[in-house]
């Protein structure tokens, strides 16, 4: 019998799709066409590379009214936010506007006797696994600049989001590139790790969880297979007795609500000086109240389901458990009805009266929850959102630049926002610390990553 993945959609438990799972054979013999393949794709001009994932790209957007649903079946985010093109857009075209520089050689001496440079080399095939939240978006993070660098690209989509990755092979192939040098391919997780402790893959980015990147560096142990790993987290937002609290307010509750609070770098804890602390709860608290939680094809709705029920049953696990130990919620279960307490649709939650020795504000929540704690100055701030084994971003809101960037040096974070949260900037290296992982997507250091130095040191005789 032919193993398969299936996505039940969290709007009303539909089957959406179901795909069959390549075989550890079929899959290797996959791998063997993409590698001959990637050869000839990388012989070809850098401008034509260009050229043709960014055709790709716009014909992925040129799908777009049939994507949004899609989305919304298959991950629940509601319709009215219009998918996720825009960032899929602008993170291909700056890494295309960028490629040419980032992929000059660097030249170290050209006289009479010798020519020495590094060149940036493709790796030859990545392996590109994406997850479900934004499964587009955190696609073409690795997707465009790998193509672009010369690189043949498998993608792995998540089985709850299996349409994306057929979407953009239609797109890519549409534009002209090679079909076994962009392959979408449906795996089980066996078959992942097999593939890749028999080195199928010259580089492996993988975007998920924890455990999943324990399992890609268990399969890759010994085979010095490069490996991009962007994990979990729990990023911090501090809101100081200078800051604007109404932008704060919408930003930072926007951070950890959006999506359903699935995001990697959503806002899941937020600290606040002691002097704003009931403005800033109050106007937060006003601004969840009119939050409308439903049927994501429905344009009013600002709030889907989760992806799956159990993860809004471990969201209502931490909730549960930090109110026994002593939390306060401050949002009212009756205005959110759609929440029965069981399956995918979970209301929003604010929790006071929180404490690190709460799960809520150590474990990852991925979902619309976040506790509010005061802090008496920046002291306390900072150890506060250093206590985590987690570091993607935080957010810092405040008018004073030099303060902002003082209390950034000392967080353990890969990026660090004043006034502004939950956003991937393309020109900036995509990266985490601590349990979040390790690499870095996006800017010229992405290329780098996705590349490998090769040295010519050249002498005239």
């Amino acid at each position: 019998m032919t193993k398969t993945i299936k996505c039940i959609s969290p709007v009303d438990g539909s089957l959406v799709a179901e795909r069959p799972v390549e075989s550890l054979e079929k899959a290797g013999e996959r791998v063997a066409r993409a590698r001959a393949a990637q050869k000839e794709w990388a012989a070809r001009p850098l401008q034509e590379r260009i050229e043709l994932v960014m055709q790709g790209v716009a014909n992925v957007g040129a799908m777009n009214d049939e994507i949004v649903p899609e989305l919304a079946w298959q991950m629940g985010r509601p319709v009215r936010y219009g998918g996720e093109f825009s960032g899929f857009n602008e993170r291909a075209s700056y890494m295309a506007e960028i490629a040419e520089q980032a992929l000059a050689p660097i030249g170290v001496e050209e006289s009479a006797g010798f020519k020495r440079y590094i060149k940036r080399v493709p790796h030859g095939l990545l392996m590109v696994i994406a997850p479900w939240n934004y499964p587009f978006m955190t696609a073409i993070n690795a997707v465009a600049p790998g193509l672009i660098a010369g690189n043949s690209v498998m993608l792995k989509m998540a089985s709850q989001t299996p349409l994306v990755g057929e979407r953009m092979e239609q797109g890519f192939r549409q534009a002209g590139i090679p079909a076994d040098v962009f392959q979408n391919i449906v795996l089980d997780h066996e078959t992942t790790s097999s593939l890749i402790s028999d080195r199928a893959f010259d580089f492996v980015n993988f975007t998920g969880s924890v455990g999943g990147g324990k399992a890609m560096e268990m399969a890759a142990a010994g085979t010095f297979t490069g490996l991009g790993l962007e994990l979990g987290g729990k990023d911090p937002g501090y809101v100081m007795d200078d800051a604007n609290i109404d932008a704060a307010v919408d930003t930072l509750i926007d951070a950890a609500m959006f999506n359903s609070g699935q995001c990697c770098c959503g806002i899941e804890r937020i600290y606040v000086a002691e002097s704003r602390f009931d403005e800033f709860v109050e106007k937060a608290v006003k601004l969840v109240n009119t939050y409308k939680l439903g049927n994501p094809l429905d344009q009013e709705t600002t709030m889907g389901p989760m992806a799956q029920a159990r993860l809004a049953d471990e969201v209502r696990a931490q909730t549960r458990e930090a109110v026994a130990q002593g939390a306060k919620p401050l949002i009212d279960p009756a205005l959110f009805p759609q929440d029965t307490g069981e399956g995918p649709y979970l209301m929003p939650q604010i929790l006071t009266n929180v404490d690190h020795s709460m799960r809520v504000m150590r474990d990852e929540s991925f979902g619309p929850v976040v506790g509010i704690m005061p802090v008496r100055d920046d002291a306390e701030a900072i150890a506060l959102m250093n206590d985590s084994e987690f570091g993607l971003t935080a957010s810092l809101w405040t008018t004073d630049m030099a303060r902002a960037e003082k209390i950034g040096d000392a967080i353990e974070t890969g990026t660090v926002f004043m006034n502004r949260a939950d956003y991937l900037d393309p020109g900036l290296c995509w990266t985490g610390c601590k349990n979040t992982g390790r690499g870095g997507g996006l800017s010229i250091i992405g290329y780098h990553n996705l590349t490998r130095p090769k040295s010519y040191h050249l002498r005239n005789i």
